[in-house]
């Protein structure tokens, strides 16, 4: 049961959504750790990439274990390759230039590209990666069989199988292109779902599952908002999404910034505009379920009038965005610059905005019915806004 302050909240569904972006997932840790301590609980949760990785953490542990493996799978990654060094945050970065953080951020990250990731992904055999091979699974530049044993240590696969959170997680079949969600509903999860929406080419290998092999999901659609939105029956619902790239941003200065802006336009995946367009949507269902209240009855058994009760429905949504916005230093290794340092303050930054935006109780109050769908936008949270 979802509760707050001990108060079940007023919607019949609340769904974290959680958006592909690599390094910058601590981001959404941070932010599960605010909502947690603010007894905000999900029943629903999805993700793409490594979005899909904090749903399995969450969605596979009891609520008051979520928050410590969630830790424990970023400390994890996040511990340096060679030992010790570098491994503690140090205040003292905090008071370095833009240009020399940047330079700090891209030499680490030359580490993890050379070295691999603890508990994640190693790095193949410099030529393995262009010599002829009928394994899809040597085709990558990195090997992320550690990756499987993390998931089985953190993650209960038993309890998300079990159904108590609605799951799922997305990937795209490389042979058709098509873009698949697996859902515990209708799937028995296990960690090469979740390895599959994170194996991005050609870094990680494509993932086999029963005879069909996957890609990363953020290759079509990088965030679950369309898919929650699409599900049957509907449900009043308040949706947490929790982007990792900014579809909003300045113009860049170098071309470092110019990659780095790219990416984040990629991988955005357009979510105010789905936002928007549900909007138009529900309104649309909204005044079609009262006009049928004045359809007369003989007209009720018409093809056309069932089509349009079909779609026709009174639901209400809030949607309450939050969206990480790169510092300038970071630059385009943001999305695998896996340094303890790093990991600590995209944490930190996701569980300062988030407790920011629980200090907006408007966020957790149902809107009315002739609303509809309200969104909070809190991508600047100086300027957080309502609509």
């Amino acid at each position: 049961m979802t509760k707050r302050a001990g108060h079940r909240l007023p919607f019949e569904r609340v769904a974290l959504l959680l958006q592909g972006g690599g390094a910058l997932g601590s981001y959404q840790a941070g932010v599960y750790q605010a909502l947690a301590e603010g007894n905000v609980h999900p029943d629903w949760v999805a993700g793409i990439s490594i979005g899909a990785i904090n749903s399995a953490l969450i969605a596979g542990n009891a609520p008051e274990q979520r928050v410590g493996k969630l830790r424990d799978f970023w400390e994890t990654v996040s511990a340096p390759p060679l030992g010790a060094f570098g491994a503690a945050y140090n205040p003292f970065l905090k008071t370095l230039d833009d240009h020399t953080h940047r330079l700090l951020n891209q030499t680490r990250a030359f580490g993890i590209m050379m070295l691999g990731t603890p508990g994640f992904f190693t790095p193949r055999a410099p030529l393995m990666p262009f010599l002829p091979t009928t394994e899809a699974a040597e085709m990558s530049y990195y090997d992320v069989s550690a990756l499987k044993t993390t998931l089985e240590r953190l993650v209960n696969f038993d309890r998300i199988n079990a159904g108590e959170m609605h799951f799922g997680v997305g990937a795209v079949n490389v042979k058709t292109g098509n873009f698949i969600y697996f859902d515990n509903v209708t799937t028995k999860i296990r960690a090469e779902h979740i390895i599959a929406s994170g194996a991005l080419p050609p870094g990680f290998p494509a993932v086999e599952i029963d005879g069909e092999y996957y890609w990363d999901g953020g290759l079509v659609s990088n965030t679950p908002l369309q898919w929650m939105l699409d599900q049957r029956p509907r449900l009043d619902t308040l949706a947490l999404q929790i982007d990792l790239w900014s579809a909003r941003g300045e113009m860049p200065r170098d071309v470092i910034e110019v990659d780095s802006r790219v990416k984040d336009i990629r991988y955005s995946s357009r979510t105010r505009a789905a936002t928007d367009q549900y909007k138009r949507a529900q309104k649309l269902r909204l005044a079609v379920a009262e006009v049928l209240k004045h359809i007369p009855a003989k007209l009720r058994s018409s093809e056309e009038v069932k089509l349009l009760a079909s779609e026709a429905d009174d639901k209400i949504c809030n949607i309450v965005q939050l969206i990480y916005h790169t510092r300038s230093y970071e630059g385009i290794a943001k999305d695998f610059e896996f340094s303890r340092r790093t990991m600590l303050e995209h944490w930190d930054a996701g569980y300062g905005e988030a407790q920011r935006a629980m200090q907006h109780p408007e966020i957790l109050r149902r809107p009315s019915r002739e609303q509809g769908v309200q969104t909070f936008d809190f991508s600047n949270p100086l300027k957080p806004s309502v609509e």
